[in-house]
């Protein structure tokens, strides 16, 4: 699979996940769309949203409620595309968004693999690839990161580093459509800085593509080392995303 190859897969997802055509995403002119349920879209996004912005770097493609409609184009169409993903224009959108109980909620930074620089690395450790029967019984908090714990039909591969027995670190994938798994890496705390989360990330990355999928990864734009694992296992920033929920599943969600 080429670098191409791999781009035009995760427009036509982004397509599917937004209401739009692939093409809407390389725009020189932000594209605004309602949103809907749709069969392909990912699996733990709850379509439909209300907004929900979406930039490959080129425009912003918004998907919205009726409501929130014309409230959501004015704000992206009042600032360069990538000011309307930070502060304090953010502060601007959650005032526009009160009027509908919304606020900003999610924020994140997606990455897609450069087959061109993604390759096996020796960590020092022994890396493993386990199927569903391998990790049934790897649910636990340390591996929080790796597995969809509410959803675990869609845990599909995993690739462990070991120290002799112990396993020491973890990269799980979901498949959360048809053609793009996602990846989750923890390693434990004493066998950190040594590589072992970059090598295990580019390791599940290439035993994906062997199966005709899409390796993708998401990292909060803060989470420096999640960005640091990403980059160094070969994946590039491909998309980010923003997304508002109702103030009672924001509530609900901190505590």
């Amino acid at each position: 699979m080429t670098n191409k190859e791999i781009l035009k897969i995760a427009l036509q997802q982004s397509a599917y996940d937004c209401n739009c055509k692939p093409n809407d995403f390389l725009s020189d002119k932000n594209i605004v769309t309602v949103s809907k349920a749709n069969k392909q879209a990912r699996k733990y996004i709850p379509l439909p949203v209300e907004c929900d912005l979406v930039s490959y770097g080129n425009n912003i493609v918004a998907q919205t409620s009726k409501r929130t409609k014309a409230v959501i184009e004015e704000y992206i169409n009042r600032y360069t595309s990538y000011h309307c993903f930070e502060t304090p224009n953010i502060n601007l959108l959650n005032d526009m968004l009160e009027q509908f109980n919304l606020k900003v909620c999610f924020m994140a930074e997606y990455f897609l693999p450069n087959v061109d620089k993604l390759k096996e690395v020796d960590c020092g450790y022994e890396l493993r690839v386990l199927k569903k029967s391998d990790f049934a019984d790897l649910y636990v908090d340390e591996w929080s990161n790796c597995f969809t714990f509410d959803d675990r039909e869609r845990d599909v591969l995993a690739v462990g580093a070991y120290d002799k027995s112990e396993l020491i670190g973890l990269a799980g994938c979901s498949a959360d459509c048809d053609t793009m798994w996602q990846i989750g890496v923890d390693v434990l705390p004493e066998y950190r800085r040594k590589g072992i989360a970059s090598a295990l990330t580019g390791k599940i990355a290439i035993e994906i593509l062997k199966l005709r999928k899409v390796p993708f990864y998401c990292a909060a734009w803060s989470n420096i080392k999640s960005v640091r694992t990403a980059v160094k296992s070969g994946f590039y920033p491909a998309w980010v995303e923003l997304t508002a929920r109702d103030n009672e599943f924001i509530k609900a969600l901190i505590g």
